[in-house]
């Protein structure tokens, strides 16, 4: 079977391999200088800077680094609300009220999360953020996400047009990972901005 999609693009699973096994290849160093770049950039963005909730995750691995960023913006007084992964990969929500405030859980034989130990506020806390922070692996010159393929987020962003919430949508990556193109399906929706150690891009502005 041809790993190759639309107009000879890599598929998804491909791409994520890919992508994947560079971020793995990366210096902790270099993680660490990255998520503190990140944090100045996303620190800057109007829809964070006047966001009084803001959805977002906590990194692992060689993920671009959330710590330094979900620390700031604790420390500003925005709430930020963290997920918690459900056994059908649908996400739960709490507050993240600093580093202590984390549970580190494990599901099924998948690497450990670091996770909002306090109350749970379900699923549908997500449609009171002002701006929500995407995890994924790439994005393209249309804004289009490349995701880790276990759709969680698919059905945050689904919950969010349900509710005609309409949140500042921002991804944070690698420079290596804005790409000219990524496979993309007819659910898949557009974000506002890509974050990277570099700066920030614009896609589309964030409804109002």
């Amino acid at each position: 079977m041809s790993h190759l999609g639309h107009m000879g693009e890599p598929d998804k699973r491909t791409l994520r391999r890919e992508l994947l096994a560079v971020r793995n290849r990366l210096p902790a160093g270099d993680v660490r200088e990255a998520a503190a770049a990140l944090a100045a950039h996303a620190l800057e963005l109007d829809e964070l800077a006047h966001a009084r909730t803001v959805a977002a995750y906590v990194s692992v691995g060689a993920e671009p680094g959330t710590l330094a960023l979900l620390d700031a913006l604790h420390a500003r007084g925005v709430r930020v609300l963290l997920p918690v992964l459900l056994p059908d990969n649908d996400l739960d929500w709490g507050v993240y009220a600093g580093e202590g405030s984390l549970a580190r859980v494990r599901h099924g034989g998948r690497m450990a999360l670091l996770e909002p130990a306090g109350e749970r506020l379900g699923p549908d806390a997500v449609t009171g953020a002002d701006a929500v922070l995407l995890p994924g692996l790439a994005v393209d010159a249309r804004g289009m996400r490349l995701g880790r393929g276990g759709g969680s987020y698919d059905r945050v962003l689904a919950r969010l047009e349900r509710a005609g919430g309409q949140p500042a949508l921002v991804v944070l990556l690698y420079d290596t990972e804005v790409r000219a193109r990524v496979p993309a399906e007819p659910h898949d929706r557009p974000v506002h901005a890509v974050v990277t150690p570099s700066g920030v891009r614009r896609f589309r502005p964030a409804a109002r």
